[in-house]
């Protein structure tokens, strides 16, 4: 009974406060209040209110939330321990059966780094480069081919 006085009580300040602002010409404003106020008035007398009471003070409800909250960590640690191990046993299943097949040309990836040959009859538009210096100098040697093997 006092939780819907004070519902009740809120709901008229709220339009109280309302009525104020529509008189200060800020009748946007004001409707947005009237219809704030309105919500504890229209939650009386729907009776929500006093469901929400009855089940704040029910020990069977507090009971049931801690079952609720007991199902949630048993969901959220199981999920957890599946992130952990790699998914469900059907995704690593998949995942293996994936892995073992074999891809259908594996040296079609591969990159052709052998000397770029070009046809006798078209000369090179540039002349040869100073030779390289044997050792730690082969980290281009795939970018050159790539290059020669285009013509540039």
């Amino acid at each position: 009974m006092i939780a819907e006085t004070v519902c009740s009580a809120v709901a008229v300040a709220g339009l109280g406060i309302a009525a104020v602002t529509a008189y200060r010409k800020r009748f946007l404003a004001a409707a947005r209040i009237a219809a704030y106020a309105l919500v504890p008035l229209g939650l009386v007398m729907t009776g929500a209110v006093g469901w929400v009471v009855d089940t704040a003070f029910s020990p069977t409800a507090w009971a049931g939330f801690v079952v609720l909250g007991g199902a949630w960590a048993l969901f959220a640690s199981t999920r957890a321990v599946e992130r952990r191990r790699g998914g469900t046993r059907k995704e690593r299943r998949a995942a293996a059966r994936a892995a073992r097949t074999d891809a259908v040309a594996p040296a079609a990836s591969a990159p052709s780094l052998g000397q770029a040959s070009r046809p006798a009859d078209r000369p090179a538009s540039r002349p040869a480069a100073a030779p390289r210096a044997t050792g730690g100098s082969d980290d281009f040697s795939d970018i050159e081919a790539i290059l020669k093997k285009h013509g540039i």
